[in-house]
């Protein structure tokens, strides 16, 4: 059976813009030879690289990947709107295109008018358009608007009027790029089900998306793009995993990083006391008057000190990035320079707005301070994070009993939290919901 999209080892090549080897003109160019061929690597941008797969009809397929990674590219190629420089590609049936906001719309004529220049660019007659106008213009919401120039409308009414065409002309291939964001969420449950209605009339969708629950739900096929190259495809929840692993392992390269680039920072620019005069200046050892308005930063007398930290995951590994539900394990390395017999370890928990979450210490839980010298190490467990997605910061610290600071961490440590569960504030707590017999709900696949 004949696929509705086939594309064949596509590669999309643009020049980069810079002054030098510019051709003055279109003629010069062509007497010249090739306008990308003979440019350098450093003068070429490969938006596509070897991209192959196929559509089958009927097929609802999901393309995914960071912002830059060749999505919108691809689309542009199935479209037609730009060719590719190497490769083939061919669709089967009508091509109805929802690629950019308001492509195609004149701003300074109406949208009624701008319905049947769009329908007719489409492949639709005048009289087929006629026939339709009044379902597109309901679909779009725009009854009130439909006469006012475009250039009057706002992002969401683009959008909802470009949609409202370009499912309305019966294509056979729809393509679709990330427009649905700015759509409210009564018009964005109108589009997915217009969606479903597609799909049970067996036509084909090619979708580019950065939701990837959309993805999974009403995809049958994906693609995983990254940096014009295929990684996955095939499965969408197969491709939507790996996607997943892969933005996590970046995040938490970046997490790292930060925090590195932190800690430097905290431990140059903390006031030095010699850790072998306890009775050293307390004035360069006090905390900030109000903890919770202080910025990140160390400070301490450093006669106990925390030499390393790192966040421990279930595997046992440090990282940065966690999933709701997980354990995590503080781990602090300590050196008291001298036996000490008066010190507090503690630990706070703050959000990415500075909103304290949680704050302990062995003081406050009853642990009573005997001794410590040398080296060693402080281990705070935590058994689940019951926290909702975001990220969190850290505070740690050693201290006398009267608070007097030791060494001090102040919002130097960083993780990340990730859950497929969309929930509002920062603590996710344990619940259950239990129904009466005449109230029902049907659980959604996972």
């Amino acid at each position: 059976m004949t696929p509705a999209i086939d594309i064949v080892n596509v590669s999309k090549i643009y020049r980069r813009y810079a002054r030098r080897k510019q051709f003055a003109t279109l003629k010069s160019a062509l007497l010249k030879g090739s306008l990308v061929r003979d440019l350098q690597p450093d003068e070429t941008f490969p938006a596509l690289r070897g991209v192959s797969f196929q559509v089958p009809k009927g097929c609802t397929y999901g393309i995914i990947g960071r912002n830059g990674s060749g999505k919108s590219t691809l689309l542009k190629c199935v479209a037609g709107i730009t060719r590719p420089s190497e490769g083939h590609i061919q669709v089967d049936g009508r091509i109805s295109a929802l690629i950019e906001l308001g492509a195609g719309f004149h701003p300074e004529i109406s949208g009624r008018e701008n319905v049947f220049i769009n329908g007719i660019m489409l492949g639709l007659s005048k009289r087929e358009i006629a026939r339709r106008f009044d379902e597109i213009v309901e679909f779009a919401e725009l009854e009130a608007f439909i006469d006012a120039p475009v250039k009057t409308y706002s992002s969401g009414m683009y959008m909802r009027l470009g949609f409202a065409v370009a499912v309305h002309v019966d294509p056979d291939v729809l393509l679709v790029d990330e427009v649905l964001a700015v759509g409210d969420q009564g018009f964005t449950h109108k589009c997915l089900d217009k969606f479903a209605d597609f799909r049970r009339r067996n036509k084909t969708i090619l979708l580019v998306t950065h939701s990837l629950d959309l993805v999974e739900k009403f995809c049958d096929r994906a693609l995983w793009l990254d940096q014009g190259k295929t990684r996955a495809e095939g499965d969408p929840r197969r491709s939507v995993a790996s996607y997943i692993v892969d933005v996590e392992r970046a995040e938490e390269q970046q997490l790292a990083k930060d925090e590195g680039t932190r800690v430097a920072q905290a431990v140059s620019e903390a006031p030095m006391v010699s850790p072998l005069l306890p009775e050293g200046p307390v004035e360069l050892a006090e905390a900030p008057a109000d903890m919770f308005r202080a910025t990140e930063g160390r400070w301490g007398s450093r006669e106990i000190e925390i030499t390393a930290v790192s966040l421990v995951g279930p595997d046992g590994e440090p990282g940065h990035v966690f999933h709701t539900g997980e354990s995590m394990e503080v781990r602090l390395k300590v050196r008291a320079h001298q036996p000490m017999r008066d010190f507090v370890f503690g630990f706070g928990l703050f959000n990415s707005d500075g909103v304290c979450c949680y704050g302990t210490n062995t003081n406050l839980e009853d642990l009573e301070a005997s001794d410590i010298a040398g080296e060693g190490e402080v281990r705070f467990q935590i058994e689940s994070l019951k926290l909702v997605e975001g990220t969190y910061k850290i505070d740690l610290a050693v201290h006398r009993m009267d608070g007097y600071p030791y060494d001090y961490h102040r919002l130097l440590y960083a993780f990340r939290v990730k859950s497929r569960t969309k929930d509002m504030g920062i603590y996710r707590v344990d619940h259950r919901w239990t129904f009466t017999k005449n109230i029902r709900f049907t659980a959604k696949p996972v």
